[in-house]
This record gives structure tokens, sequence and C-alpha cells, in this order.
């Protein structure tokens, strides 16, 4: 009897530690701490083209969402639509912060085109 309850014992220690490990690593707890903490963190499955990716910045959330087409030799995502959830936080955000993000962006998807939705869209046309 006191084998097993010992047993019993090791299991849910070997699970907690499991859970806490999993945690620590979750990416959506790291995407959430990014925004709070106001740092950058790119959460995106790139083998996935159906997920969107999301984007920690400065405190605001961006969210992309990944269209797949054909380029020269293969298919690739080649559109990408990039808005924001709360357009109120961007206020202070300049150019050079959009054109950090499609940087960033473009590291992982190259052959993309970048389209930003309002009121982004409307600043990134003033004066190219």
């Amino acid at each position: 009897m006191a084998f097993l309850i010992r047993l019993i014992v090791l299991a849910l220690i070997i699970y907690l530690f499991y859970r806490l490990i999993r945690f620590i690593v979750d990416p959506k707890r790291k995407l959430d701490s990014a925004l709070e903490s106001g740092t950058y963190y790119f959460l995106d499955d790139v083998k996935n083209v159906q997920k969107n990716f999301f984007i920690a910045f400065r405190g605001v959330l961006f969210e992309g969402e990944k269209y797949l087409g054909t380029t020269e030799n293969a298919f690739e995502v080649v559109s990408i639509f990039v808005w924001v959830e709360n357009p109120d936080k961007l206020q202070g955000f300049t150019k050079e912060d959009f054109h950090f993000l499609e940087k960033e962006i473009l590291m992982n998807y190259p052959e993309a085109r970048i389209n930003w939705k309002n009121p982004i869209e409307q600043l990134m046309k003033q004066n190219q």
C-alpha cells in the first residue's frame, strides 16, 4: 500500500513538472508577456499557411493573414494583410516602426507583398 502511494505521488510530481515546463515555453504566454512589457515578439507557425501570425510590438498586437500563391519555382506566401485590433493604441507609431515590422515579416516570407489595413495603410501611402 505504501509503495502505491509513493508511486502516485511520484507520478503527480512528474506531471506537475511537465505542466510547469509546458507553461514556461508556451508561445501564447510569451506573446502576452511581450504585450504587457512593450517588447517585440513574433508568433507564427511558418509551416501552416492557414494560421494567422501575431506580432507584439510596443504594447500593440498586430495580426497578419497569409495568402498562398505561385512564384517562379514554387508555391509560396505571396500576399500578407496586416492589421491591428485596437487602432487607438497606435498613437506615437511612425513609418519607421512599420518599416521595421515589414522587414521582420519579409525575413520569414521574402516573396510576400505586405498590405496594411486602415489606418496604417493611409500613413504608409503618404509621401512615398
